[in-house]
């Protein structure tokens, strides 16, 4: 278990980020077509798992445009944006927003990632969402740089999780 902040609450999650160098725990989440991706529909790309509570706060969705901006850039990196979220927000917010660069990907289902990645949190106004955290996945399939950020009012270390992929 590890914790974090809501405003001036400490929250815990369900468990811990996976390991650096181990190799990266398999999901399954639905995307914006309702189908479902694992993480083996994304081997041998670099992956950046952008973790968050909800699509429809303004820090996450700062996330979300700032990583579409960034990875455009980036060689053979795809950034998969990670909530609880239907998909027809992730669909409806991509489309007035322009995002295309990234993967909006939905974890109502409840198939484990959040279990998996020990982001689930298990008390306070956000209990049952997802904490804001940060996993980068080399080609290989292995964690290279997690961040649990620590107050989930904050947005990650974009500049950390992508020079990580060097």
């Amino acid at each position: 278990m590890a914790q974090t902040k809501l405003g001036d609450l400490i929250v815990n999650t369900s468990g811990n980020l996976p390991a650096i160098g181990t190799p990266a725990p398999d999901f399954r989440l639905a995307k914006t077509d309702m189908s479902e991706t694992t993480l083996k529909d994304y081997a041998g790309q670099q992956l950046i798992l952008n973790i968050f509570p909800s699509i429809d706060t303004r820090v996450c969705a700062m996330s979300v445009r700032e990583f579409n901006k960034r990875v455009a850039s980036l060689d053979n990196t795809v950034v998969l944006c990670i909530a609880k979220d239907l998909p027809f927000a992730f669909k409806r917010f991509c489309g007035a927003e322009g995002i295309e660069n990234v993967i909006s990907l939905s974890d109502f289902r409840n198939k484990g990632f959040a279990k998996a990645y020990g982001v689930d949190l298990l008390d306070g106004p956000f209990e049952g969402l997802h904490a804001r955290a940060i996993v980068v996945i080399d080609e290989q399939g292995k964690v290279k740089h997690t961040e649990l950020v620590s107050a989930i009012g904050n947005e990650p270390d974009y500049k950390a999780a992508i020079a990580s992929l060097r």
